[in-house]
């Protein structure tokens, strides 16, 4: 027979007699606050709050966040890339600004303009380039005039107006967006600005499942425009991100991984495939995320693996295709797959 909750229980052991001298509490020890990895790795479940998949890029942001790179993601409208970028950014607690690119849109309404006070000065009105992560939408629909506006600041994070530099804040990464599949009246990225991004991630379609409960999510009333209304709060800031970035700095490359990662960029550079191979900038970039990747997966020091997993986001956007190959439908992430697998691989 149970006894009731209110019942002793008559077959329990019975508690000890106290002692006539009271024990003092034990201390407890003190709890011990997360490091930077551990807090990164929390930006997963805070941003799924809102964003239902998508873990390949959420991975590909963060790990551009952490070496200060940024970001162009190509994908079909609808695929939750201004709500990714949005929401990694609240989880941080960094400023978010939005641009939509427009064929109108002049320089002066990215980087700010010079402006007359009442008193006849002029003083130098900042634009929404000021600010911790930029989300240029639609980067290609712009005129190549406004696209070299960002340049300067994606590559000397400031915006020199009347011989006047002006720092941007720190963290500062620009996360750009275009349609692969809408080129009419779009103006293609020059290669010198693709160049200035760490990455170029490709944004698909969620599985069924996750499409689901994107739906569910909906039907129980989720603002995807209001990321706090779903309960995503700031787990870490700029001094969080420091810390990360520090350690990464400190992460070992010896020197056969550094060959490694050589030889993959020089093979770009002689395969008959491509027209343009990756410049000593995607060297360094692809560098920079291999101790980016190796940091978020544990380790401190690089290994092959770590170049292999990140060198076609790092490098698709670098080389050019053959027209003639490519009207046979080869693509950038091909020539990259058979690169890799040519060229030998350190032990």
């Amino acid at each position: 027979m149970v006894p009731a909750p209110d019942q002793p229980d008559p077959s329990a052991p019975h508690p000890p007699v106290p002692s006539a001298q009271p024990v003092p509490p034990q201390p407890q020890a003190a709890p011990v606050p997360p490091g930077p990895r551990d807090v990164m790795a929390a930006l997963r479940t805070e941003v799924a709050k809102v964003v239902v998949g998508q873990d390949g890029t959420l991975s590909g942001l963060i790990a551009a966040l952490l070496v200060g790179g940024h970001v162009l993601l190509e994908g079909v409208p609808g695929t939750a890339k201004t709500l990714v970028a949005k929401t990694l950014a609240a989880s941080l607690a960094l400023e978010f600004t939005r641009i939509q690119f427009t064929p109108d849109l002049m320089p002066s309404d990215v980087t700010g303009q010079m402006v007359l006070d009442p008193d006849g000065s002029f003083r130098f009105r900042q634009g929404p380039v000021f600010t911790n992560v930029l989300l240029a939408d639609e980067i290609n629909r712009t005129p190549p005039k406004t696209q070299a506006s960002l340049l300067e600041a994606m590559e000397e994070h400031q915006v020199s107006m009347e011989g006047t530099s002006f720092a941007l804040p720190d963290p500062f990464i620009v996360i750009a967006t275009q349609n692969p599949i809408e080129y009419e009246g779009t103006y293609p990225l020059p290669e010198a600005q693709l160049d200035r991004f760490l990455f170029k991630l490709h944004v698909g379609y969620p599985t069924a499942e996750q499409e689901a409960e994107v739906l569910v999510r909906h039907d129980q009333g989720l603002d995807p425009h209001d990321v706090a209304a779903a309960g995503v709060r700031a787990i870490a800031g700029p001094a969080e991100l420091a810390a990360a970035r520090a350690q990464i700095a400190a992460i070992r490359v010896e020197r056969p991984v550094v060959d490694y990662m050589v030889a993959v960029v020089r093979a770009t550079r002689d395969s008959p495939a491509l027209t343009l191979g990756a410049s000593p900038r995607g060297a360094a970039a692809l560098l920079r995320a291999a101790k980016s990747w190796a940091w978020l997966s544990g380790r401190d020091y690089v290994t092959p693996d770590e170049v292999k997993a990140i060198a076609k986001p790092a490098l698709r956007h670098r080389i050019a295709v053959r027209p003639e190959l490519e009207l046979e439908g080869t693509t950038p992430d091909v020539v990259l797959d058979s690169v890799l697998a040519m060229v030998p691989v350190p032990r």
